[in-house]
């Protein structure tokens, strides 16, 4: 098959010669650091080294890129979140949780700070179905870690009077202040003292009763 009828052949728009994986790894970064409203098509497209037809063709409009885009970090740079979920204990869960947030957040060659925080700043109704995708974004987040919280109670591993919402508020506000020291400039070292500070609050682990003594 000659290379005229290859071309033929190929879906009309299909964009050829570049790196999606890669395009959509740069599109993160400029979201990363300039937000939603402030990343032009003209910053994506310089970064992704593609042309605006090639990103239509590929990943849809600005709104469907940037969605794309925050599903990536999630399962890149914010993979802590998950991975901290699976700690055995609720401490582990937290400790994880604020360390990998320190390190997402002053990761080296990326942005300083968080997308889900960075992404949304200063919004304004042109960037309001992204505004509501990162609403969503940090309410799972959140929920994830009441759920997580919630079962460390009911196995006793919190105190029965713990309340699991108010656990993983704390949690994310910890974190989400982080991302925001981080893009002010506060080195990984500072941060992580932040985090190991917001843990001396944390509940204690209800001790178990030595064998052979009822807990009641």
């Amino acid at each position: 098959m000659g290379p005229v009828e290859t071309t033929r052949k190929a879906p009309i728009g299909r964009p050829r010669g570049f790196d999606a994986d890669e395009a959509l790894e740069q599109a993160m970064k400029v979201f990363w650091e300039q937000g939603y409203e402030g990343a032009s098509l003209t910053d994506l497209t310089s970064a992704m080294g593609i042309t605006r037809k090639s990103m239509y063709a590929a990943f849809g409009n600005k709104e469907e890129l940037f969605r794309k885009a925050l599903e990536r970090y999630t399962e890149g740079p914010a993979a802590y979140a998950a991975r901290a979920l699976e700690k055995p204990t609720a401490r582990e869960v937290a400790t994880e949780f604020l360390t990998g947030s320190v390190g997402a957040t002053t990761r080296p060659g990326c942005p300083a700070g968080c997308l889900g925080v960075q992404g949304s700043l200063a919004a304004g109704d042109s960037g309001r179905v992204a505004q509501d995708a990162l609403i969503a974004w940090r309410d799972e987040g959140r929920t994830r870690l009441r759920h997580r919280f919630q079962r460390a109670v009911d196995e006793g591993d919190l105190p029965p009077d713990t309340d699991p919402d108010l656990l993983a508020r704390y949690l994310m506000t910890v974190a989400n202040g982080i991302a925001v020291q981080a893009a002010g400039g506060a080195t990984r070292n500072e941060l992580q003292q932040v985090a190991d500070t917001a843990l001396t609050n944390w509940p204690p682990t209800r001790q178990q009763a030595p064998v052979g003594v009822d807990r009641d």
